[in-house]
């Protein structure tokens, strides 16, 4: 019987964690590049292409006394979340600017100099001097955690050059399957038969929507599958180094986008070089482009700040399904990207799993 509620309390964090990750979208998700996008999700474009939004872990106090009303926030943040991903696929196919380590690093180097300009001039960043920083922390935490989020945004943002939104976001539902395993695997959670077989459904939807596919591209797949593995080792990390630490997605944004500019600079050489610099010397996209496609990015992460504080875990999952449906509909009706039968039917499947994995957690 204590086995049972320990394992229940701890499958509720851990769907709390996953919710962090939704919100984050993000992903930079912007895989979607097409943001579909824990950043992060994940490009800043097709996964999302979009900046990913980091999680949070908790929301602060001070955070619940600005709230906002659910009806009032969740379509703001939808629309958001649809737009850094459709804007980041524009400017990846589009403008022809293929350049997802340099997007990304963009939005971090935006998002670490806006998240300093609201600290001196809002309210929404107090949650910083609650927050005690050492070296060992650093060192220990948020390091290693930048890592993990650095190199979920890449390869979300780069799967978006091989793979069509509406496919990044039914290989997306996976991410909950990927955290409860890495979670099983280091011993943080306990196995229950139920989410066992929660997670063969959604594994199985997603197999299907695979196998529906009609431009699959095994390159694209395997990039994407990597960033999801990135992205749930990195939530794993975070309840792991940062249990009980109380940062919201702005604060937690305020630490780790400087940490991931500067790593994936350090990337930059070895992969895109200075052709990205040269492109826009030579007008290929210009520099307002740029600056109104972080504006977004940056504007879905204050956005996701009163998200976390505006409904249930349930309430905030069903709002990411309906965000993905649309996203999926609409690079159907805008892009012409091509889904079968197959593939509305597994990933229906996949979501039905998602929603019971949420519902199972939260009794």
């Amino acid at each position: 019987m204590v086995h049972d509620e320990k394992s229940r309390h701890s499958q509720d964090a851990s769907a709390e964690k996953y919710e962090s990750a939704q919100l984050q979208v993000q992903e930079h998700d912007q895989k979607t590049i097409p943001f579909d996008t824990r950043t992060q999700e994940q490009p800043f474009g097709p996964e999302q292409p979009s900046a990913s939004l980091p999680t949070p872990v908790t929301a602060s106090s001070k955070l619940q006394r600005a709230k906002i009303p659910t009806a009032a926030i969740i379509p703001v943040w939808i629309i958001l979340s649809s737009a850094v991903i459709l804007y980041n696929n524009h400017v990846y196919n589009t403008y022809q600017f293929r350049y997802p380590v340099f997007l990304v690093t963009w939005h971090l180097t935006f998002a670490a100099i806006g998240t300093r300009v609201l600290q001196r001039t809002t309210s929404l960043l107090d949650g910083v001097k609650d927050v005690h920083m050492s070296q060992a922390m650093f060192f220990r935490s948020i390091l290693p955690i930048g890592l993990l989020f650095s190199g979920s945004l890449i390869l979300s943002n780069t799967a978006y050059l091989y793979l069509s939104i509406a496919y990044i976001q039914m290989l997306k539902a996976f991410t909950p399957v990927a955290i409860l395993l890495i979670s099983w695997i280091s011993r943080t959670k306990e196995p229950n038969r139920t989410l066992a077989l929660i997670i063969c459904m959604i594994s199985s939807g997603v197999a299907l929507a695979s196998h529906g596919e009609l431009h699959f591209n095994l390159t694209g797949f395997l990039i994407q599958a990597a960033a999801v593995a990135f992205e749930a080792s990195r939530l794993v990390m975070i309840e792991i180094l940062l249990h009980g630490f109380k940062m919201d997605p702005l604060v937690s944004l305020h630490y780790y986008a400087p940490v991931c500019a500067v790593i994936n600079l350090l990337v930059l050489p070895f992969t895109e070089g200075l052709q990205p610099f040269y492109e826009i010397a030579a007008g290929k996209i210009s520099w307002g482009i740029l600056l109104s496609n972080a504006s977004v990015a940056f504007l879905l992460n204050v956005a996701a700040v009163f998200l976390v504080g505006a409904g249930s875990g349930l309430v905030l999952t069903l709002a990411g399904v309906f965000k993905d449906i649309l996203l999926i509909a609409g690079s159907v009706l805008l892009f012409g990207a091509p889904i079968t039968p197959l593939q509305i039917f597994g990933y229906s499947v996949a979501l039905c799993g998602l929603i019971l994995y949420r519902t199972w957690a939260a009794k």
